[in-house]
């Protein structure tokens, strides 16, 4: 999810792959941001980086996330996970204090957990065990438990291909291609798609695997 390029509207609606329902995730490598652009594209939902680790916050979280709040759209936010940093429930209390929380008002997202930077040194069941340390933390505090963003090959690689966890982890899969591809164990389906790392939206190109109302379901948590 990190892009070093600011990446700019096209004057016209989302079209071709991400005609279901358009979404996108950013962090400060997009700068500055036109939220009402991205609106007007057609965009419905928006994940947005608010930390890494428990020693960072990104610096532009709160202007995207007032940004994407003002024009109406749906939105949530994403922990940069570290796993060899510290453990997981750490980082999952450093995430909802800092604006990884969730709130039943309809246009919050549950919290993403973006697990794509290496294995960290962990074994295969110390990473499932640290992913679920996260997961019963963030449950915790928030009532929810988090989307889990990975790819296939990661998860296949850090965690053994580990099943369980797709019962109440939404899966927002990363794969830049024509589809989705294969999903990791116990993964019938996705909930969002990553589908390419560039395109007429500011950062990452993503839609969710369903209508406005199934959404709007996954951001009451209904």
């Amino acid at each position: 999810m990190k892009l070093t390029s600011v990446l700019t509207l096209v004057g016209c609606a989302v079209t071709g792959t991400s005609a279901a329902v358009q979404g996108h995730d950013v962090s400060h490598w997009q700068g500055n941001i036109n939220w009402g652009a991205v609106k007007a594209a057609g965009v419905k939902f928006t994940y947005i980086k608010a930390t890494e680790s428990t020693n960072y916050i990104d610096p532009s979280f709160n202007a995207n996330y007032v940004g994407a709040t003002n024009t109406g759209l749906i939105r949530g936010a994403y922990h940069f996970a570290r796993p060899g940093d510290s453990s997981g429930a750490a980082q999952a209390n450093y995430f909802v204090s800092h604006g990884g929380g969730w709130s039943a008002d309809g246009r919050t997202l549950p919290g993403a957990l973006d697990l794509e930077a290496g294995c960290s040194g962990l074994s295969q069941s110390a990473m499932t065990a640290w992913i679920r340390d996260f997961s019963n933390t963030y449950h915790a505090r928030t009532g929810r438990f988090p989307v889990i963003y990975t790819t296939t090959s990661w998860w296949k690689t850090c965690t053994g291909n580990a099943s369980g966890f797709q019962n109440d982890h939404p899966l927002w899969i990363a794969r830049w291609g024509p589809s989705p591809g294969e999903l990791p164990a116990g993964y019938g389906f996705h909930t969002f798609w990553q589908y390419a790392d560039k395109g007429p939206l500011p950062g990452d190109q993503d839609n969710f695997n369903g209508d406005e109302a199934g959404l709007a379901r996954l951001a009451r948590g209904s």
